[in-house]
């Protein structure tokens, strides 16, 4: 099949590098696409926003599949005008992916559906932001109502950085600290049937110890050696299936990705966030360990099939992923600085380590620049999370960026407690 992926960072990279993969995908291609993409897809200049334009290219290429990467694009609609035309799309329609792009949306569905999430208030007026800071107390937490690039949510002991990131909001919702570790859980969905993918755990926060500010996510890593082994099983019926037969009962059923923030609290499991696209950067470590075809599980979503595909085939090493930021992430990144060692992980690190660009662009001499806030996302497999962190770090030490920042110490607290360690 002809496969068209619509974006741009480290998530389409992955995604594009296991279609690559798949023998059945027999041409790839991407849009815009960024450097890493171009080793593996055939570019082309859209506006990701435009559905006509994105539907318009999908047609020409005769594409068989369209994946749309970002959640921009979904709640725009983008999704829907590819399937007007008749081409299958891998991706929940404008009204479905509300469960992402409005946050008082996803409380509502989670209400109906007796999803267990945290308590909140959706607030629009300064009275009712104070009211709701007040109830809840600190730690507070606000969030945006709408898409923030993930930058929409404030955690925050201040009740003045609090209040000041909600007026900020045209409408926020306000909501109950939840404690315990944080967990992605992805599944793909074709509106009906739900096949849960392998839980991951990112790392938000910029810095080492989870200090400094909220990021796009600066690591991730997968499997969670210290999850309770029926937590997928107990995820897909509190959670995920839930979800899908509600907004399949409200006439908007969702096909495409569903992705589930968790909380693992001290009263049992609650939803933080819903996102309606692949996460980024935990898709990088839960594809790498994905042995079944990507193609054929994202076409049987798009049209429908998923009940008729076998169970997923997993790999049993563990994956580890490290972000590469430019200068002064996550406020105004410094970018057009040029990246080296590339050339040097893919002779010395590879296949167990490979680079997947984010944020990056060829100037016109064929150097690989930095383009944006995050730039490159090292991306490794072991037989466990210690040697896959070992030869992250390695191929991370070969890469020259200047200015640039990364954690040292994504997945370290796991690979130290995990049994056998």
């Amino acid at each position: 099949m002809k496969v068209l992926v619509i974006g741009g960072g480290a998530r389409e990279h992955a995604l594009c590098r296991s279609l690559s993969l798949d023998p059945d995908v027999t041409a790839l291609h991407c849009a815009p696409g960024n450097a890493g993409i171009a080793e593996v897809a055939e570019l082309h200049r859209v506006d990701a926003l435009d559905g006509r334009a994105v539907a318009d290219l999908a047609a020409d290429l005769a594409a068989d599949l369209v994946v749309v990467g970002p959640e921009a694009p979904l709640v725009a609609g983008v999704a829907d005008a590819v399937r007007e035309r008749g081409i299958p799309v891998f991706g929940p329609s404008a009204d479905a992916a509300q469960l992402e792009g409005s946050k008082a949306f996803a409380k509502d569905v989670m209400a109906a559906a007796a999803v267990p999430t945290a308590r909140s208030y959706v607030c629009t007026t300064p009275e009712e932001i104070d009211e709701a800071l007040d109830a809840f107390g600190a730690p507070y937490v606000v969030k945006d109502d709408g898409l923030a690039a993930g930058k929409g949510v404030v955690v925050t002991d201040d009740v003045d950085t609090a209040r000041a990131h909600a007026l900020a909001c045209d409408r926020v919702v306000i909501e109950e600290f939840l404690d315990g570790p944080e967990v992605s859980l992805f599944a793909i969905t074709d509106g009906e049937t739900v096949v849960p993918l392998q839980p991951a755990q990112d790392f938000k926060r910029a810095y080492d110890g989870d200090e400094g500010p909220n990021t796009g996510g600066m690591g991730a890593y997968s499997p969670l050696p210290w999850a309770d082994p029926k937590l997928v099983d107990e995820v897909m019926a509190s959670v995920l299936q839930p979800t899908v037969d509600e907004l399949r009962r409200r006439g908007t059923p969702f096909s495409g990705l569903l992705y589930a923030g968790l909380a693992i609290t001290s009263r049992g499991v609650r939803v933080i966030e819903f996102n309606a696209r692949f996460g980024d950067p935990e898709t990088q470590v839960v594809l790498a360990r994905l042995k079944t075809p990507l193609g054929g599980l994202l076409r049987a979503a798009a049209t429908g099939n998923l009940a008729a595909l076998p169970p997923l085939r997993w790999s049993d090493d563990a994956a580890v992923t490290v972000v590469i930021a430019s200068h002064n992430y996550p406020g105004t990144p410094r970018t057009g600085d040029v990246i080296e060692g590339l050339a040097e992980v893919a002779a010395q690190d590879a296949p167990d380590a490979y680079v997947l660009h984010a944020g990056t662009r060829l100037d016109e001499a064929g150097a690989v620049r930095s383009a944006g806030g995050r730039v490159l996302s090292v991306t490794a497999a072991g037989a466990d999370l210690t040697t896959a962190r070992e030869r992250a770090y390695r191929a991370v030490d070969r890469i020259s960026l200047d200015g640039s920042q990364h954690r040292t110490d994504i997945a370290a607290k796991a690979a130290a407690e995990a049994p056998g360690a």
